[in-house]
């Protein structure tokens, strides 16, 4: 039994998606299963010349054999979702945990004409805010009450502690990051729920004794979209002289960039209890280093800059993403 949760150790866009796809390829669990709050977050994953860019269906779709699911947790937007599943083939692998909250359209006007949230705060205008607003007024339609999703209707909780009782493993992919958790980020800019780990094994009823790893995926460079405090961002002059430059996947907004927050790093880590890091980007700190494998490829800038991140997060950094596609990764997990 092997039960891994992965989450966003900065703002989000740390490359989760590709962390998760790598994983899911290498230790072929039975079940995927996302929590978080809902299709305001997108995980971006390259395959040699596709990018697939998810914001319902989990990262780690990529490895065919695994049963998707989406957690209670979760809410669904059910065009959003039918799409993702038209467009990447998934059907009949792929299923919705009966009590997630839906995203109705009013959902998506409110957020998007209000103006605290669009302007002040940077929503992402998904209908997420005011759809988790109506859950906890107790007025929102659930899953299992939505004829289009019949089909794919089903109690995660159950597939995923019966899987773990026979054996096998579980991947729980968090979204966005802990910067952003309604609990522990730069309130009021900040998502309509809570984030870290504990969310993500709650969101998908995982008690905490059944967690095996918490891998926190952080970005040499952290990128946060929309408003907020971000500590060491860097003037937008200075990134791009860096030939640093990304946007939103979701939003398309241009990302703000920021240097290594060692402090941000050391707390996100002890609040979610961190047992595993990832950083990505390393190829960034050091471009001779795009495209490596192995460690022993790591230039002395990388290697030096890795050892300083991993004393700042206070656990081992086992993967090691080296640039855009799945296969730019450096997997240490078997050396630790």
């Amino acid at each position: 039994m092997a039960c891994t949760i992965i989450v966003g150790g900065f703002f989000g866009d740390e490359g989760k998606g590709k962390i998760v796809a790598h994983i899911a390829n290498t230790d072929r669990p039975a079940i995927i299963s996302r929590g978080g709050v809902g299709p305001n977050a997108g995980h971006t994953v390259n395959i040699g010349e596709k990018s697939y860019g998810v914001r319902m269906v989990p990262s780690g779709f990529v490895y065919p054999d695994a049963e998707l699911c989406i957690g209670s947790g979760v809410l669904v937007d059910p065009r959003v979702f039918l799409k993702e599943v038209d467009l990447l083939g998934v059907k009949g692998r792929i299923f919705v945990d009966r009590r997630c909250g839906i995203i109705e359209e009013e959902h998506i006007q409110r957020d998007r004409g209000s103006e605290h949230l669009s302007k002040k705060i940077g929503s992402t205008g998904t209908g997420c805010g005011p759809a988790n607003a109506d859950r906890v007024m107790r007025i929102s339609r659930q899953a299992k009450d939505v004829p289009e999703l019949q089909e794919y209707i089903t109690d995660v909780p159950l597939e995923i502690n019966d899987a773990l009782i026979g054996g096998e493993s579980v991947i729980l992919e968090g979204t966005q990051g802990f910067g952003i958790s309604l609990y522990y980020g730069t309130y009021p800019f900040v998502t309509s729920k809570d984030t870290s780990a504990s969310q993500i094994a709650a969101d998908n009823g995982v008690g905490p004794t059944n967690i095996d790893d918490v891998i926190v995926v952080f970005k040499a460079f952290p990128t946060r979209v929309g408003e907020g405090p971000f500590a060491t961002e860097m003037p937008a002059q200075k990134s791009h002289d860096l030939g640093i430059e990304e946007f939103g996947t979701v939003t398309h907004r241009p990302r703000r960039i920021g240097q290594w927050d060692g402090d941000m790093a050391r707390y996100s880590a002890m609040v979610n209890g961190c047992t595993q890091a990832a950083i990505t980007g390393i190829d960034r700190i050091d471009s001779a280093c795009a495209g490596a494998t192995s460690y022993d490829q790591l230039t002395e800038t990388a290697r030096t800059f890795l050892d300083k991140a991993e004393e700042d997060i206070g656990a081992p950094v086992t993967l090691i993403s080296t640039g855009p596609d799945i296969t730019h990764i450096i997997d240490l997990r078997d050396i630790v």
